[in-house]
C-alpha cells in the first residue's frame, strides 16, 4: 500500500506542477509579453479563470501527505520551515497581484501589483525548482531523526548543507525555464495579437535552454544522488521515463514549428509529468534520502499502517474524481482565445 501510495502522491505533485506551472511561467513573462494595460489584462485573463482552481491540487497534495505519509509531513515541515513560509507569502501575493490589480483605476496602483504578480511568479518557480532539488539530493538529518536546513552554508552538497547549493539551484533554474518555457506554450495557444507573437518567440528562445538545463540536472543528479544508478539497475524500465521525456520536449518543439501551439503545450505538460516520474524513481525507497547512505525516510517507514491506508482510498477516489471532474469542466469552458481588445475583466 505505501508503494501505491507514494505513486499517488508523485502524480498529485506532478499535476500541481503541471497545472500551476504553466501560472507561474505566464506571471514570469507578465511585464515581457505584455505592453499596454489591455495587454497585461488580456494576460490575466488567460489565467484568471483557472489560477484558483490549479491551486487546491497543492492543499489536496498537503491532506494527503498528511493521511498516507504523516511522518514525511511532520519532518518536512519543520526542517524546511523557512522556505514554507516564504511560498506562503508568495502565493499570497501572487493571488493579490491578481485580484486587486482590476479594483482601482489608476496606473500606479496596477503597475504595482503587475510587478507583484510577476515577482512573485518568478520565485515561486525558483523555489518550487530548489525544493524539488532539495528532495532529490536528500538532507542531513540527525540521531533524533529530525533535519533542520539553514538557507545556505558554503553551497557545497557535502558536510553541512544548505537549502541553497551550486546542485538546488541549479535545479531550480532549470525548473525556472522550463516552467517559462510552458507558459509561454499556454499564452500561444489562449492569446492573439502581440501576445501571442511574443510568446511563440519566447518559448522558441527557451527551448534550447530547457534541453540544455535538463540535461545538465540528469548528468548532475547521476553525481549527487547515488540511488539514482542503482534505481536504474534494479528498475531498467525508469530509464524509459527519461526516453519518454525526451521524445515529449522535442515534440513540443516539433508542433510549435508546425503552428500547433494547443498540441505543443500538452506535449510540454507530459515532459513535465515524465521529468517528475523520473525523479521520484530515483530517490524511491524514500520519500526524502539523506545526505548517508544510512540515513533517510522510506516510504515504509514514514507511511501510517496498512488498514488506514486502505480506508484513505474511499475518499481520495471519489475526491480525486471531483477534482478531475471540476478541471476538466472549466477548461473545457474557456474560451479558446483570450483577445486583446475583450474589455471583460478575468
Amino acid at each position: 500500500m505505501h508503494v501505491l501510495w507514494f505513486c499517488l502522491l508523485t502524480f498529485m505533485l506532478a499535476t500541481y506542477v503541471v497545472l500551476d506551472g504553466f501560472d507561474f511561467g505566464v506571471g514570469s513573462l507578465h511585464l515581457w509579453v505584455a505592453r499596454s494595460d489591455a495587454e497585461r489584462r488580456q494576460v490575466l485573463r488567460s489565467v484568471g479563470p483557472v489560477w484558483d482552481g490549479n491551486e487546491v491540487w497543492l492543499i489536496a497534495l498537503g491532506g494527503t501527505m498528511l493521511l498516507a505519509f504523516p511522518k514525511l509531513l511532520a519532518t518536512a515541515f519543520s526542517g524546511f520551515y523557512l522556505p514554507l513560509m516564504i511560498v506562503l507569502w508568495l502565493l499570497m501575493f501572487r493571488a493579490l497581484g491578481i485580484e486587486l490589480r482590476h479594483q482601482v483605476d489608476d496606473p500606479l496602483w496596477k503597475q504595482f501589483w503587475d510587478v507583484a504578480f510577476a515577482i512573485a511568479s518568478l520565485l515561486l518557480a525558483v523555489i518550487i525548482g530548489v525544493a524539488l532539488g532539495n528532495v532529490v539530493r536528500g538532507v542531513r538529518f540527525l540521531e533524533d531523526g529530525t533535519f533542520f536546513a539553514p538557507l545556505w552554508t558554503d553551497f557545497r552538497v557535502s558536510g553541512e548543507i544548505g537549502i541553497l547549493d551550486w546542485y538546488t539551484i541549479l535545479f531550480g533554474a532549470a525548473t525556472t525555464v522550463t516552467l517559462i518555457h510552458h507558459g509561454a506554450l499556454w499564452l500561444a495557444s489562449r492569446t492573439d495579437g502581440e501576445v501571442f507573437s511574443r510568446s511563440i518567440r519566447i518559448a522558441q528562445a527557451t527551448w534550447l535552454a530547457v534541453v540544455g538545463l535538463a540535461i545538465a540536472v540528469v548528468a548532475a543528479t547521476a553525481w549527487v544522488q547515488p540511488n539514482m544508478l542503482s534505481s536504474a539497475e534494479q528498475r531498467p524500465w525508469t530509464v524509459m521515463l527519461v526516453l519518454i521525456a525526451a521524445s515529449c520536449v522535442f515534440a513540443a518543439r516539433r508542433f510549435r514549428l508546425r503552428g500547433d501551439y494547443r498540441k505543443a503545450f500538452f506535449a510540454s505538460c507530459l515532459y513535465l509529468y515524465a521529468m517528475l516520474a523520473s525523479g521520484a524513481s530515483w530517490v524511491f525507497p524514500y520519500v526524502l534520502p539523506g545526505r548517508e547512505s544510512s540515513q533517510g525516510l522510506t516510504s515504509a517507514v514514514a507511511a501510517t499502517v496498512d488498514s488506514s491506508l486502505v480506508q484513505t482510498l474511499y475518499w481520495w477516489v471519489p475526491g480525486m474524481c471531483i477534482a478531475l471532474g471540476y478541471t476538466w469542466i472549466v477548461y473545457r469552458s474557456m474560451p479558446p482565445k483570450f483577445l486583446v481588445d475583450d474589455v471583460v475583466e478575468h
